[in-house]
Order: C-alpha cells, then sequence, then structure tokens
C-alpha cells in the first residue's frame, strides 16, 4: 500500500490535533506533508518533533522565524514557511494527496481553492469555505476534479446515509435532517440571554471544541451556517433542510428518502470519527473514539428549536433565499461579533442584533466573481467593527 502524504491546515486546532491523532494510528497509511498555524509556536513545534512533516507553515512571519530557530536548533529537517501564500503551497503541492482543511473562518478560503483547484481529496472541516465561497467554491471542486469529503460531524453523517451514486440524490430523497445539541442554553430563559459570559457560552455540554465554534454552538449560528454548506455540499433545496434539537448528541444526522423512510447515522460525540471516515473513504479503519453501547443509553429526545432562544437560526434560511453575496455578508458579520464578544466588548444578545443589522443594510447581489464576494466580506468586516465600537459595552 502506497502512504498519502497528507497537510493539516489548522493543525494546532481542536480538528487539527484530532486529525493528528487519527494519522499517528495508521502509520502505515499516511505520512503527514505539512503542518499549520497562526501564531502556536510552542505546540507547532512539539508536532512537528511528533510528526515530521516535511513543511511546517506559519501565518505570522515573526512566529515563523521563532519557529524555523528551534526547528534547526532540534536538528529537524522540516522546513519552515511563512505567511497566508505558503498555506495555499502546502495545499496544492503535487505530493500532496489529501488536505484537512480546519482553519477557522474565511481566513481559510484561499487555501481551501488551492487545495480544490489542484484535485485534492479535501477533508472539509471550514464551514465558512462553502459559506463564503458557495458556488465559487463548488465549482473550483469541479473544474479541479477535487474529492469534496465533509468533515462537520453532521454533514458527514448526511453523507453516510446517502447513496453512493450520487446523481440519485435529487431523485431519491425528500429532505436532509440536520441534527443540534442545542449547546449550552437550549432550556434557558430567552430574556437571561443577555447576561451570559464567555465562559458561560463557551461551556458545551457535549463536545470539546474552540472558543469561536463553542459561542457559535451557544446561539445556534453554527447550524446556520450548517444549513449553508448543506445546501451547496447535496444540490438540495434550502426547502429540503431541516433543523431538529438532539441534546444527546447520538443521532448525528438523518437523511429522510421519497417513501418516508429515514437513514441516520449515529456514533459518540467525538470527531475523530468524521475524520477517519473522510481520511480513509471508501474504507474505514480505527479512529480511535468509543463505541456506543446501546444497554447504557438513554432516552433519545428531539425537539423543535425555539426562534425566540435561537433567532440567528433562521438566518440561514433568508440568506439562502436572497442575494448571492448574503450568506458571506452573515458569516462576516458573525465573526466580527464573536470575536466582540469574546473580547467582552459586546454582549451575547448583540450578536445577532449585528448579523441582522449587517443583512439589513447590505448589497449583497451584483457579485460575478470570488473577488467581489471577498470585497464584500471586507466591507461587512469594516462596517460590522463600527458597529461593535457603537454599541460597546
Amino acid at each position: 500500500m502506497n502512504k498519502h502524504w497528507v497537510t493539516v491546515l489548522g493543525s494546532t486546532g481542536s480538528i487539527g490535533k484530532s486529525t493528528l491523532d487519527v494519522l499517528a494510528r495508521h502509520p502505515d497509511r499516511f505520512s503527514v506533508f505539512a503542518l499549520t498555524a497562526a501564531t502556536q509556536v510552542d505546540l507547532l513545534f512539539e508536532q512537528i518533533k511528533a510528526f515530521r512533516p516535511l513543511f511546517a507553515v506559519m501565518v505570522s512571519p515573526p512566529h515563523a522565524q521563532e519557529l524555523a530557530e528551534r526547528v534547526q536548533r532540534a536538528g529537524l529537517t522540516t522546513h519552515v514557511l511563512a505567511g497566508a501564500n505558503a498555506l495555499c503551497e502546502v495545499a496544492a503541492d503535487e505530493r500532496v494527496t489529501s488536505v484537512m482543511a480546519a482553519i477557522v473562518g474565511a481566513a481559510g478560503l484561499p487555501s481551501c481553492m488551492a487545495a480544490a483547484r489542484s484535485g485534492k481529496r479535501l477533508l472539509l472541516a471550514n464551514k465558512e469555505a462553502l459559506v463564503v465561497g458557495g458556488g465559487f467554491f463548488m465549482d473550483a471542486v469541479a473544474t479541479g476534479g477535487a474529492l469534496l469529503l465533509p468533515i462537520d460531524s453532521e454533514h458527514s453523517a448526511v453523507f453516510q446515509s446517502l447513496p453512493e451514486d450520487r446523481s440519485t440524490w435529487r431523485q431519491r430523497v425528500e429532505k436532509i435532517i440536520l441534527t443540534a445539541s442545542g449547546g449550552p442554553f437550549r432550556s434557558r430563559d430567552p430574556a437571561s440571554l443577555r447576561h451570559v459570559t464567555p465562559d458561560e457560552a463557551c461551556a458545551h455540554p457535549n463536545w470539546v471544541m474552540g472558543r469561536k465554534i463553542s459561542v457559535d454552538s451557544a446561539t445556534m449560528m453554527n447550524k446556520a451556517l450548517e444549513v449553508i454548506e448543506a445546501r451547496y455540499l447535496f444540490g438540495l433545496s434550502p426547502q429540503q433542510i431541516e433543523v431538529v434539537i438532539h441534546p444527546q448528541s447520538v443521532i448525528h444526522s438523518m437523511v429522510q428518502y421519497h417513501d418516508a423512510s429515514v437513514v441516520a447515522q449515529l456514533g459518540t460525540p467525538d470527531m475523530r470519527v468524521p475524520i477517519a471516515y473522510g481520511l480513509s473513504w471508501p474504507d474505514r479503519v480505527s479512529s480511535g473514539a468509543a463505541s456506543i453501547d446501546f444497554t447504557a443509553l438513554s432516552a433519545l429526545t428531539f425537539e423543535k428549536p425555539d426562534d425566540a432562544r435561537f433567532p440567528g437560526l433562521r438566518l440561514a434560511w433568508d440568506t439562502l433565499n436572497g442575494p448571492t453575496g448574503s450568506t458571506a455578508v452573515l458569516n462576516a458579520a458573525n465573526e466580527v461579533a464573536v470575536d466582540a464578544f469574546l473580547n467582552r466588548r459586546i454582549r451575547f444578545d448583540h450578536i445577532h442584533a449585528l448579523n441582522k443589522a449587517m443583512l439589513d443594510t447590505s448589497d449583497a447581489s451584483e457579485l460575478k466573481t470570488l473577488d467581489d464576494v471577498l470585497e464584500l466580506d471586507h466591507q461587512t468586516r469594516q462596517r460590522a467593527t463600527a458597529w461593535v465600537n457603537a454599541h460597546c459595552v
């Protein structure tokens, strides 16, 4: 068996670390081509020592210089690169078979595009690539002949529940049902949410995640973004995508067919499961996750999302039914809002207010190229920052 060279974009984040855990379990099958990070020199250096990649990239040049000096002193052969362009280089290198795209936010879009255009097996954990890039990103996947495999647990579950023949999806599928845990505020009085602290919002009951995605889970904006992602991944209409709250996080998502039968994927809430599936598809390899003990499971329950508690969820369908760039506006506004909340500059309930304000005041039509979308993203961030400054607590 020939080894597959893997580039891990965002190796110091939660998805990146889980990916390396899976790769370490299969040294006969995978080798690490490149690891990348923004500023976490210490952790990336430890990963380099453990996995000996050919390349390491740090987006911040000063941090890259520090890392390069440490690598040299340690006598390691990893070549350290700096800057955002280097991310694209290690994603598109002809020696690379698979790319784990785990850079959070719109910052991960250029390297995702590079991997797509180069025809890689692209393991997409960066939902913003589709939320921002939309049809432009899918065109790059098609043109480059890339194999796009979803890593979000929900989208991986849908993918595993669909027929292998993609050409039959539209004619056989009634709808897909994305499950959501409901986060830490599933049963909290909506009127009290304005007083939520960042630490409370990041205390997810089921999943261990980074702070940004944890806040998105608390607002259910992560599910709004996943609805948008699902629309592009699976080619269904927005009306064929439904969200249901499933607090136990055992059923990761479902597909309902025209005959009313439902196929679901179940598993423990461990991101190593969809990561292992993406790395090995169409095979399956050990993920390191625990198996479900059905005899120990409590009842599996389902609830309809509460619009008063999670007003941001509805914005998914609003943007998908709106002008082309609306999804990019929503993503940019939300990234600014969450960052401001985590830095205690705005209240928790301000996140939705900011997102709605940006959508209501943006001209997201007449976008003809990806550059137009990126310019809209830039303008939205500027306006959202001004909104934060005006509403700072």
